[in-house]
Parts: C-alpha cells; structure tokens; sequence
C-alpha cells in the first residue's frame, strides 16, 4: 500500500478543539464575588458575628469554592483548577491590600485636620504640649538632615561592596562579606542605635546629635542597598563585559562606563527604596538624637527632633486630643514622604529601563 492511499484512523487524528466548549461568561466571576460578599454578609448577620473582618474571610472562603464547582461543572476540573489558582491570587491580593488602604484612610482622617501652611512651619517651642497649636517643622529638618547624611554615607559603601562581590569577589573573603551582609539585614534597629550609643557616645565621648542617629540608620540602610545593587549588577548581560575587554577596556573601566550605567535605574531604585525603609526608624533616634522642641539645623552638634520620635511623644506622652492631633499630623507627613520616595524610585526605573525592542 503507498504513502498517498495510507488511511489515518479517526481517533488518531488530532483534535483542534478545547478540551471542552461550555465556557462560564465574562461576567461569571464578578457575580460569583457579588454573591459570596453578600451571602457572607448574611451568615455573619445571622450567626451573630461583630468583626467585619469574619465577614470577609467567610466570603473569601465561599468565593473560592463557588468559582470552583462551578467551574467544575461546567467547564470541568481541569479548568476549575486554574479559576481557582487564580481566585486565590485576587483574594490573597485583596487580604494584603485591605490592611493597607485602612491604615491610609484613616491616617487621612485624622491627620487631614492638623495640616497646614502653620503646622508645616512651625516647632514646639514654647508651645504647651497639653495646649493647641505647634507644628512639625524641626522634626522634618531633623528626618531629612538625618537620613540624608544616613544615605551618603551608607550608598557608597553598599554600592563598593556590591561591585566587589559581583565582580572581583571570589573565595573565602567574598563568602564572609555575604555572611555577615545577610546577618546584617536582620540585625534589629535597636542593636543597631546600642552599637553606635556604645561606641560613639560612651567610647569615643560625642554628645547626642542628628550625626548620631545617622550612623545607626546607615548600619541599617547597608545591607539593603549592597543586595539590591548585587542583584541588579548580576542582571547585566556578560556580552557586555566581554565585548569591552575584547576592545582593550580595563576591568576597572568597563565597569564605570558600562556596568555601572546599564543598571543604574536598578540601582537607584534600590538606594531610594532603602532610604523609605530607615526614614521611619524610631529606636535608634530615640537613644541617639534624644529629640528637641526647638529648630536645629545642625545635625553635628546637639539633640535634634525626627518624625518618627516626634511621633511617639506627642501620643504616648502627651496623651491628650491635641497630642494625638499632632502625632496624626505627623503621620499624615511621614506617609506622604514615604510614598513620594517609593514614587521617584518607580519612575526612575520605568526612566532608565529599556524601551521597545525585541
């Protein structure tokens, strides 16, 4: 029998057709979600639940196996095993997104009243703390002064040691430089501001001042900035580095000039997102700065105020409604800091990233 008359069996052939044609339609998990809330909502009003928070992990849980029979039943198990993996995502998403959008809200809420032109530009000096009035404006010197000085410090350390790792970092030496950088990203903030105290206060005699509480928060900010920039290095193609030492480039060179240039968006982004991780650091300013009702614009000489520290005194000790205003106030600053750093840092990754191409 020839090729031309050879006859492939039915069954044998293959099938260009989904594994089932029934599809649930695009609305189907909007209404599943609908539902779930509601009937959640009811079970909680019938089962006498207070915490809002039972009602949403009840209409999670009935989401979750809603979208599934349902998908089992109509499209089959196949595909209800994936609806369901991604039913789980949303919700996961939704269960970290909650928390967050409460905390802002309410920190809006209550801090929205005291902000102003006055409050941005103002001190505590001479202002009773149990009386109206005061403003935040040594504290924001002191957190900016601090961090800044924290940043110049901790940046180029971080990057040095990441390029040494990355590029010249091999054997024991380079083992024990990325031990003792994992060790130090879990190292508390409070060690952190009793090492300093120990040492640069009592050992060495300085007295309490913002370059004090700089130090503590650049031990902190390190390791964050050397594993960011080590990753982002090791993301550079070596056909670059090859390419340049192929052209007669020193090592030393390549690096700058080629290295160094194609991942810093990376970079940066690192550095900034270390940055927002130590801006609202309160222990080590606590022992280190010791905080002061009146404007200090020298970081190196005297106690000086933070956001964080102004913070926790205007709730704890204070503990009055205009304390507590204030403390909101405050809040409401450190927040808004916080995500603008974030805000820059994104955009300048989405500035420096590679656009197009195939």
């Amino acid at each position: 029998m020839s090729a031309a008359t050879t006859s492939v069996p039915a069954d044998a052939r293959p099938v260009d057709r989904p594994l089932t044609a029934n599809r649930l339609p695009k609305w189907a998990p909007a209404a599943i979600a609908a539902g779930s809330i509601a009937l959640g909502c009811g079970i909680g009003l019938v089962g006498g639940l207070e915490s809002k928070l039972q009602w949403g992990l009840i209409s999670a849980i009935l989401f979750l196996g809603i979208s599934y029979g349902l998908a089992a039943q109509v499209e089959g198990r196949r595909q209800a095993k994936d609806r369901f993996a991604t039913s789980l995502v949303w919700v996961a998403f939704i269960l970290a997104v909650i928390p967050l959008l409460a905390l802002i809200t309410y920190t809006v809420q209550q801090g929205a009243e005291v902000v102003d032109s006055y409050f941005l530009t103002h001190s505590m000096k001479g202002v009773r703390y149990s009386g109206p009035g005061g403003g935040i404006y040594h504290a924001l010197i002191g957190t900016m002064q601090q961090v800044l000085l924290a940043t110049l410090m901790a940046a180029p350390i971080g990057l040095l040691t990441a390029v040494y790792l990355v590029e010249y970092g091999r054997g024991t030496l380079a083992k024990a430089v990325t031990f003792f950088v994992d060790v130090m990203t879990g190292v508390p903030s409070i060690v952190a501001g009793l090492f300093i105290l120990s040492l640069w206060n009592i050992a060495l005699g300085f007295s309490y001042s913002g370059f004090s509480g700089s130090l503590a928060l650049a031990i902190l900010m390190m390791p964050v900035v050397v594993r960011s920039t080590e990753e982002m290095l090791k993301l550079v193609p070596n056909e670059l580095r090859e390419a340049s030492y192929a052209l007669g480039v020193p090592k030393w060179k390549t690096i700058l000039r080629i290295v160094l240039p194609t991942a810093i968006g990376g970079i940066t982004t690192g550095v900034m997102l270390a940055v927002a991780r130590i801006t609202g650091e309160t222990a080590p300013v606590m022992m280190l700065v010791f905080g002061a009702d009146i404007i200090n614009t020298n970081p190196f000489e005297g106690p000086q105020q933070s956001l964080p520290m102004y913070i926790w005194q205007q709730y704890a000790m204070v503990n009055n409604d205009f304390g507590y205003a204030r403390a909101w106030g405050a809040a409401l600053v450190l927040i808004a800091f916080v995500m603008a750093l974030n805000l820059i840092a994104r955009g300048i990754a989405r500035w420096r990233s590679p656009k197009g191409g195939h």
